[in-house]
């Protein structure tokens, strides 16, 4: 019994470490994103020139996924229609890139809760100090309503992708 149990834990100690250390496909080098589509529900972003299509990345989202977010502190990632607004090297995950969120229509559904809105929605990669999660962090959506992605894919994405860029997150 002990070596079926033995051998099963080699055989997930292998599985986990390719699918850890098992090369991806990176970003095309010096392309310009110039539009970003996220499914929630397929835990996907999509990232584009013109209409091909350069890159799929696999996400984390907020700690409560399903649904749009409706107040500041419920742990959902919003949906619509935002552009990128914002970069930034020195936050408190590896980089990011600001989501216009809230929009009017955001606003005013947390302000008929009597509730703030919320705001700081990001595309970033881990938290300071915790890249060794690397893609093992897509395991559990664990942002406050971000989109999480690996440091090396968040560095991709910096430097791809300009202030002002489309981003239409869906369900």
């Amino acid at each position: 019994m002990f070596k079926y149990f033995l051998l099963f834990l080699v055989l997930i100690i292998g599985a986990l470490s390719i699918y850890y250390f098992y090369p991806e496909k990176p970003l095309p080098a010096d392309v310009i994103i110039t539009q970003i589509t996220v499914s929630k529900s397929k835990r996907e972003m999509n990232v584009y020139a013109g209409s091909t299509l350069l890159k799929t990345y696999k996400i984390s989202l907020g700690k409560t996924p399903t649904g749009d977010k409706v107040y500041e502190g419920d742990n959902k990632t919003p949906e619509g229609s935002y552009t990128i607004n914002a970069k930034n090297e020195h936050s408190v995950c590896y980089k990011n890139l600001g989501i216009s969120y809230p929009d009017n229509m955001h606003r005013q559904q947390a302000k008929q809760l009597n509730k703030p809105p919320g705001g700081d929605i990001k595309i970033h990669g881990l938290p300071n100090g915790q890249s060794f999660w690397g893609k093992f962090h897509r395991f559990k959506d664990w942002t406050n309503g971000c989109i999480g992605v690996t440091d090396k894919e968040m560095e991709e994405l910096f430097n791809a992708v300009p202030v002002g860029t489309p981003i239409l997150i869906k369900s």
